[in-house]
This record gives structure tokens, sequence and C-alpha cells, in this order.
């Protein structure tokens, strides 16, 4: 019994010697701080952008329309070439046209010769028997004028009765009834039937220069000219097709400038205002192009429940393609001096929200809640939870506690892996003659 009892002594011994050093291992592995990268809280300027796709047009355009029927006799202007205002771009068959002008301009002489004869013309006969008529009338008034003036002389001297007076008066007043209305008539003659023959001719003239004017601007339609300053997006018909009226013979746009038309969500269309500056980025172009909003919707479209929102810009040489895709970005809001972080800073809150980790100087992460802005790319705007110039961590924040202890790390140490294997074997050769000896005293435990 006494040789039992001494053969279990070694292992006791080697128990009780081995569970402090796996207490000690234990606890360096729970006590050993997070590795982890951080920033400084900054301040700096972070705008509020409003974005939306949309596609290129030109600053104006305009569909140029033959205002006559015929076939194209020439062009002077192809697809691609500079015109301006008023510059010769095709010409039209016109020879029928010419003719019936030259027709008109006979017309229209015939007409002033008729016009000039009529005024320069005599009276006419009818004038001149109405001048006789009422000559005649007028002497029959005046004879019964003079009748009738002798027989009232007789009457108050009592040598004529009072009924051969009321006689002579009735037929004085029949008389001067014809002479009134032969004066009447003649008056309608001379004033009347000249004037009314005389308007006539004159009527027939402004009808033929009418439509000699309308004949010349038939022929001055064959020339088409450009409306505007602008470049020939298009041009359909070759010299000879027959040109129509209301189909387009040539597109003139003006791309000195350009309009980029984009659609906004609907939520964030209310923060858009005129004259806010805006950059695009458009396909083919390397370079971002600078605008100014111009034009925002008042409706919402019904489809997509966005809003169009146009913004123009500069094209110095004309690099920029009407109908290309763009994509806009607006910025509706300017923050100065406000502080920001990383967008790797942010971290989900642990009831619900947003958090950052901050390192104080005791290398102890804290988990605040914050309360975030504007984010503009991969900068976010700290309205709430921190001050600028505090440590934020960027990287290794997943998994970390609250009061946690960490250890701040270098970005060029994860670059180095060979370092951290160098550091072990360190600690495996200290820890040796302690492992060495748990084999050691494993050895009478195993017998």
């Amino acid at each position: 019994m006494q040789k039992i009892r001494y053969g279990l002594l070694p292992g006791v011994v080697a128990c009780v010697l081995v569970a402090p050093s796996c207490s000690r291992t234990q606890e360096k592995e729970v006590e050993a701080p997070a590795p982890v990268q951080v920033t400084a809280v900054t301040q700096d300027t972070v705008r509020r952008i409003v974005a939306g796709d949309g596609a290129l047009f030109p600053l104006d355009q305009q569909n140029v329309m033959p205002k006559v029927t015929a076939p194209v006799a020439k062009f002077h202007a192809n697809r691609g070439d500079h015109v301006k205002t008023g510059q010769l771009l095709a010409e039209l068959e016109h020879k029928d046209l010419t003719a019936q002008a030259a027709e008109s301009k006979g017309a229209l002489d015939q007409a002033e010769s008729n016009l000039r004869s009529t005024q320069g013309a005599s009276i006419p006969e009818a004038v001149v028997k109405a001048q006789t008529d009422l000559d005649a009338a007028r002497q029959t008034m005046e004879a019964a004028k003079r009748l009738l003036d002798s027989r009232e002389q007789l009457f108050k001297e009592g040598a004529l009765p009072r009924r051969q007076v009321d006689e002579q008066s009735v037929n004085y007043a029949q008389a001067n009834s014809a002479f009134l209305s032969a004066q009447e008539h003649v008056r309608a003659l001379q004033s009347v039937s000249k004037d009314e023959q005389v308007k006539t001719a004159a009527a027939q003239v402004a009808s033929a220069k009418s439509h000699l004017e309308s004949m010349v601007a038939q022929v001055d339609y064959s020339e088409v000219r450009s409306p505007m300053n602008g470049v020939v997006a298009d041009r359909p018909l070759y010299a000879g097709d027959l040109a129509s009226t209301g189909i387009p013979l040539f597109v003139i746009m003006d791309i000195s400038r350009v309009v980029a038309r984009v659609n906004v969500p609907q939520a964030e269309a209310t923060a858009v205002r005129i004259g806010q500056p805006a950059e695009l980025n458009i396909t083919g172009v390397d370079q971002p192009v600078q605008g100014k909003v111009t034009v925002v919707s008042p409706a919402t479209d019904a489809n997509t429940t966005t809003v169009q929102v146009w913004i123009q810009c500069d094209n110095p040489g004309e690099v920029l393609k009407p109908g290309a895709a763009v994509h806009a970005k607006i910025v509706v809001q300017i923050f100065k001096t406000t502080p920001v972080v990383p967008a790797a800073a942010i971290l989900p809150g642990e009831e619900g929200g947003t958090a950052v980790l901050v390192i104080s100087s005791d290398m102890v992460a804290h988990r605040r809640l914050v309360r975030l802005g504007v984010r503009e790319g991969n900068k976010i705007q700290i309205e709430s939870g921190v001050n600028p110039g505090e440590d934020v961590v960027i990287v290794g924040g997943l998994g970390v506690d609250d009061k946690q202890k960490v250890k701040i790390i270098n970005a060029t140490v994860e670059e180095a892996p060979d370092e951290i294997p160098d550091a072990e074997p360190a600690a495996g050769k200290d820890q040796k003659p302690g492992s060495d000896q748990k084999k050691d005293e494993a050895k009478p435990k195993a017998k």
C-alpha cells in the first residue's frame, strides 16, 4: 500500500504544476487586445447630392420643311455642315412657278390700266340726262312760284277768289317736290355711280397685286434657307427626290451648348432649384462636365414617378453629342467644416441605428450611437455622437465589444505577415521548458 501511494505522488505534483500554467495561458488569450485601424474625425466640406440619369439634347433644334411640293434641284449643304441664319440650303424646281408669276404680273398691269381709264373717263350719259331733268324741274318750280305770288297779290286786292290761290299753291308744291327729287338723282349719279366704278377698278388692281405677290412668294419658297445658326444634323433626301410640305428636308441643331434632361426621384426633387450647380458624367467623355440647372419640371411623371430636370452646360469644340447617355449629380446643399468620418467607420448599433467605435487614450473601445447626415462618396457627415479629433475604428471594428481593449496597428503591418510568425516562435522558446516539464510530468502519470 505504501508503494502505491508513493507511485501516485509524482502524478499529483505534475497536475498541480500544469494547472497554473494553463490558467495563465487562458488569461492571456482572453485579455489579448483586438487589433484595429483607426482614423481621426475631421472637419470637411460635404455636399448633398441629388443624382439622376438621362440623355443630352441640343440647346435648340428646328426642322426645316419646304413650303411647296417640288423636286429638289440642288443641295447646298450636307449633314455635319455648319450653317448660318438665312444661308441657302437647297433649291427646288420652280419653272412652272416662275411662269405663273409672269402671268400674274400681266394681269396686274391690265387692272392698273383699267383703273386709270375709269378715273379719267367723262361723265356718263345718265348723269347728263339727270342734269337736264333737274334744270327743267327748276324752271317749272320757279314759274309756279311766280304765278303763286301773283295770285296772292290779286287775292289781297280782291280781284281773285281764294280757290285759285289754293290751286296754285298745290301746283307750286308739286313743282318744288319734282325739283328736289331731280336734284337728289343728279347728286347720286355724280357721286355714287362714279365712285363705285372707281372702287371696282381699284379692287381688281388689289386682287391682281395679291395674286402676283403670292406667286412671287411661291418662287421664293423654292429656295430653302436656314432659320438659325447651327449644324446640319440630318438631310434625308437626295437631289431629284420630291420634297413635300410637312416632311423635314433638314434638321438644324444648335449644339454650342447642350441640355441634359435627367430624371430624379420624386422625394429628392423638392430640393432641386434653378441655378444650382451640377456635374455631368457623359458616356464617351473622360472628364466630368460642369453645368447649371435651368428647368425643373412642375409635374411628376406618373409612369416613372420621377421629375425631369434640365441641366445646361457649354460645349466647346462640340465634343458633347446630343443623344448620349448622362449621369448627373446636382449639388443641392453644401455643409462646410462639419465632422466627417469614412464610411468604413459606421457600424450597426446594438438597439438599432448606427454607431462608431471611439478609441480612448487608454486603448479602450467605446461604442457610441451617432446620427448620420449627408454622404458624399466615402465621406459621411456626423451630426451628433463624436467630436472632431477623436479616433474611430475603420478596420477590425466588427466583433469588438464596448469597453474592450484594442491594439492600434498600421495598414503596413498587414502587408508584412512574416513578422507575426517570428514572434510566435520566440514565445515558444520561452515556454519550452514548461512544455517539456509537462511532458516529463506526464510520463510518470502514463506509467
